[in-house]
């Protein structure tokens, strides 16, 4: 006798989810490669490309992309001044500054101002998916020793600190202010546990109740603090 229930048929696996990228730069072979990198994957798609900051603000007002690959020197709006205009909004993309790294001098505003990692122009496409990827999962990825570099060049005249940042500086118990000191100094966290005779996760702990204190978004932002609050100065 034929079984009458239908055999039931599998429903197929959902489709990835994709993140959405609009891609902010001044030249057009750039723009061209960079979509063909983020396009070759299947959890990445392109939704827009922006010669300069305003066309960029407006493409992410329009296509709501999850990341901003942005070039820092464009005429018109610049990238610094677009970052600042983006990190503002309140569910705003993440913002991937694309530099030549012969350390643009806007550079470390647009860490200040909220940009969360930086993009070699010339990087393999592997270190940019790495990037990219890294960067849509909330990491800030831009190496400690290269932090530190970008940090001491722009620091190196800055103004004596003010009195709010030493109060905040206050706030950290001696160890803290060690383990701030040494991520300043451009020590991986391995490294500073190492140097500590600590394990990695208390390293990390650290890391959080630091942020926590100082009302900082990241390990980035943490590094600019000592240097502005005379924690280190440059070339110690």
């Amino acid at each position: 006798m034929i079984d009458p229930t239908p055999t039931p048929i599998p429903s197929p696996a959902p489709a990835p989810a994709l993140s959405r990228v609009l891609i902010c730069d001044d030249q057009e072979l750039i723009r061209m490669g960079l979509r063909m990198v983020i396009d070759s994957q299947p959890d990445l798609t392109v939704v827009g490309e922006a010669p300069d900051g305003h066309a960029a603000i407006t493409g992410v007002a329009a296509l709501k992309p999850d990341l901003v690959l942005m070039d820092v020197r464009m005429p018109g709006m610049d990238g610094l001044a677009a970052t600042e205009h983006l990190c503002a909004q309140p569910h705003g993309p993440r913002i991937l500054v694309v530099t030549t790294f012969d350390l643009d001098e806007y550079a470390y505003a647009a860490l200040r101002a909220g940009a969360n990692g930086f993009l070699v122009k010339d990087a393999p496409a592997e270190e940019i998916l790495v990037t990219v990827r890294a960067v849509l999962r909330g990491e800030v990825m831009v190496a400690p020793s290269l932090t530190r570099r970008l940090v001491e060049r722009f620091v190196r005249h800055a103004p004596a600190p003010a009195p709010a940042q030493r109060e905040l500086l206050a706030t950290l118990t001696d160890r803290e202010r060690e383990v701030l000191a040494l991520i300043a100094r451009g020590l991986a966290n391995g490294e500073i546990a190492d140097r500590l005779f600590v394990g990695e996760t208390t390293v990390k702990t650290h890391l959080g109740r630091i942020l926590t204190k100082l009302g900082l978004r990241d390990r980035i932002h943490a590094v600019i603090f000592a240097y502005e609050s005379g924690l280190i100065r440059a070339g110690d």
